[in-house]
């Protein structure tokens, strides 16, 4: 990846001394980002609220333009949900391919360019193989923590149903037993548990591949440990999110129309915060 010379801050608002050039390509602006710091460095737990209130200006900018791509991306992922297991498998492949461009769509913002919704599927025509690794790269390791949390599923409460399903009886006072729901909740923990880590690897895998031309495997390393070097600002994060999608689900869940865009620009926000010494802030309103 080629790393031109600037004498200002690639990420400022894209004013430069320099004549006037040609607008660039999307690929042409990935080939001016500098180098992504390696699994990201570690930033203050503070900053978890920030990259909310800097998607939020993000959001601002666009309002229009996001609530689209939010929805059509909502509707893809439904009707491929609806198909049985292909349509599931498909919708995991094609994840990342979304994602990644809405980073593209981000990085334009920044740029003081426009978002539109072909921004939305920027990825099926950039870095469209990488992508592609790293959607079955994703769909694989999902699968294997589907298949550990089945396992824990059924050696936890599991026996008692495989008894129901050949004919035996439900004790009903097994229900009553606080035991059963304490272990319940065990098992629903342990799975979340086991999910965390995929998340933590996919978070800012897309971008990397995308806006950086990092390998697939390599953008996978990278999330994981940039999010583990930074657990306070995502606990933060976590927190702020949670009572946001309460606040949004109330008024008939319409609230996510703008909460939904929210998380997608407070991926490249984070994105931007850790794997970048100086991160900028979005251009403003």
């Amino acid at each position: 990846m080629s790393t031109p010379d600037h004498d200002s801050d690639p990420f400022a608002s894209g004013l430069s001394s320099s004549p006037p050039q040609p607008a660039a390509s999307d690929s042409e602006a990935a080939d001016a980002l500098p180098p992504p710091i390696p699994e990201g460095r570690r930033v203050e737990g503070g900053r978890g609220g920030a990259w909310i209130a800097e998607a939020w200006r993000m959001f601002k900018d666009a309002p229009g333009s996001w609530v689209a791509c939010f929805l059509i991306f909502v509707v893809i992922m439904i009707v491929l949900a609806i198909i049985p297991v292909l349509g599931n498998i498909v919708g995991a492949l094609i994840s990342p391919f979304l994602v990644a461009g809405m980073m593209v769509g981000c990085r334009e913002l920044e740029r003081n360019e426009e978002l539109t919704v072909a921004h939305l599927f920027a990825g099926f025509s950039r870095n469209s193989g990488p992508l592609l690794v790293l959607g079955l790269l994703e769909f694989g390791l999902s699968l294997i923590v589907m298949l550990i949390a089945a396992l824990v599923i059924f050696l936890t409460v599991g026996m008692m149903f495989v008894g129901v399903l050949g004919g035996q009886a439900l004790d009903a006072g097994v229900t009553l037993d606080p035991g059963f729901w304490i272990g319940a909740l065990t098992m629903i923990l342990i799975v979340v548990a086991l999910f965390i880590p995929v998340t933590m690897a996919v978070w800012f895998a897309p971008a990397l591949v995308v806006l950086n031309n990092v390998e697939p495997w390599t953008a996978l390393k990278w999330s994981f440990f940039a999010c583990l070097k930074n657990v306070w600002p995502f606990f933060v994060y976590g927190l702020i999110m949670l009572l946001l999608a309460i606040v949004a689900s109330i008024p008939f869940a319409l609230g996510w129309l703008i909460l939904g865009p929210l998380i997608i620009a407070s991926v490249y926000t984070s994105y931007r915060d850790i794997f970048f010494a100086s991160a900028s802030a979005p251009r403003s309103a």
